[in-house]
């Protein structure tokens, strides 16, 4: 099968869950090609997976400049001219109500979507949108450009794509034979918010968890000869990552007499304040920012910390991969109820779940996982043997192939009627 994958940034200082997803689907028989919507930034080619590389050369990653994309949109010479106005069209005005970005990005991606079509198109057995939101319509508006009828799939995510501003969200969930998405959570959430279209719908959601490489080298497990009271947190610095309430509860862990240190791993619009509020909280030296880390050097950060916390304060996440990551390597987790973070938990069993937006049950969480050694052990077996069942890129590959190979679509991608404008 070959698969045309539309994403939004490839590659990114934040991209190891698409590429492990990309390795299960290669390793499973996929013949992959990227498109990716942003330019190419070759300074992040150093965030890359090598091992990714070996199987997905460069050149089957393909950035369309968006000068040549607009030009070609302009000159013309693809049929399905006016299908493709009228879906440009369609969509835009979808994103309006959503405020000027979501309807400039949809503006955006209209051009890239045909050049698209005009160099690589009909080559494909398969369309995926690997992300609902801007790539998604980039991904649709190509596939409506085909002229063989083959399947196009949807994978949606979390906030960026699926919670908040769905710029022409419902149309491409109707249009899609398959909507794929990460967590059962994020199923939920798409059948109550389109309530009125549910039976239309669930029928082709389909849960895949993102996978980790598990066979390999790549998460050891090491649940021992760990420091005594290192926290770790990981994730972009904005306001739903809750990292502020994590600063209060070493602050209220502190007051108690349980002194812990405490690194964070990553950069984002929160950054200063995060910063400023560990010195006004009077625990500036207990704290290090780490910024931006390469996959290895987070993975050696996750596997000499005693515990990794995730307090996520709101819907934002859908299932977050680091949650994932340290449970493979056996790092004890607590992180907040919220989300698809319970399903990744098992409600508990395999890890310390806390209400959202509470400082007090976060710091009693976090005493309570560094004074107890049994705790900590079973929690990091149990979340192994979670990892294993539910998480292995290779089975889950091979899965998310098997339902993306057998898939015909259900309805004609153009009528011959139609393109010749």
């Amino acid at each position: 099968m070959k698969l045309a994958v539309f994403t939004s940034k490839y590659p990114a200082r934040v991209a190891t869950f698409f590429e492990r997803d990309m390795r299960g689907l290669i390793d499973a028989g996929v013949s992959v090609d990227v498109f990716p919507i942003h330019p190419l930034d070759v300074a992040m080619w150093q965030y890359a997976d090598p091992t990714l590389d070996q199987v997905l050369p460069r050149e089957r990653v393909h950035h369309l400049d968006w000068r040549e994309s607009l030009g070609a949109s302009v000159r013309g010479g693809w049929r399905g001219r006016g299908r493709f106005a009228r879906d440009t069209i369609a969509a835009t005005l979808a994103a309006l109500p959503h405020g000027v970005m979501p309807l400039a990005k949809t503006a955006y991606v209209a051009p890239t979507a045909w050049a698209a079509a005009e160099r690589f198109g009909d080559r494909y057995d398969h369309v995926l949108a690997y992300w609902g939101n801007y790539a998604g319509t980039c991904a649709y508006l190509f596939h409506r450009l085909q002229r063989r009828r083959v399947p196009f799939s949807i994978w949606v995510h979390a906030g960026t794509d699926l919670y908040f501003r769905p710029a022409y969200l419902r149309q491409k969930l109707e249009y899609a034979d398959n909507i794929i998405t990460c967590c059962a959570f994020n199923r939920d959430f798409i059948l109550q918010r389109y309530a009125d279209a549910a039976a239309t719908l669930a029928p082709k959601i389909h849960v895949c968890y993102h996978g980790l490489d598990l066979a390999g080298s790549a998460f050891p497990y090491q649940p021992s000869g760990r420091p005594a009271r290192r926290l770790l947190a990981v994730g972009r610095l904005a306001r739903d990552k809750g990292f502020a309430y994590l600063l209060h509860a070493v602050r209220q862990l502190a007051d108690r007499g349980f002194g812990v240190e405490l690194e964070i791993v990553g950069d984002g619009p929160e950054r200063a304040t995060l910063e400023r509020l560990s010195q006004t909280l009077g625990i500036g030296s207990a704290v290090t920012f780490r910024g931006w880390l390469r996959f290895d050097e987070v993975r050696d950060a996750m596997s000499a910390a005693t515990a990794l916390v995730h307090p996520s304060d709101r819907l934002g996440d859908g299932l977050p991969n680091v949650l994932r990551e340290a449970m493979a390597l056996g790092t004890p987790v607590i992180a907040s109820r919220v989300a698809g973070i319970p399903e990744a938990l098992d409600d508990g069993r395999c890890g310390i779940l806390v209400p959202p937006r509470d400082v007090q049950a976060l710091a009693s969480a976090i005493a309570r996982l560094l004074d107890d050694a049994a705790l900590r052990a079973g929690l990091a077996e149990r979340a192994r043997r979670r990892t294993e069942d539910l998480f292995d890129m290779t089975r889950n590959g091979r899965r998310l192939a098997a339902l993306l190979g057998a898939n015909q679509p259900a309805r004609p991608v153009l009528i011959p009627a139609l393109v010749s404008s």
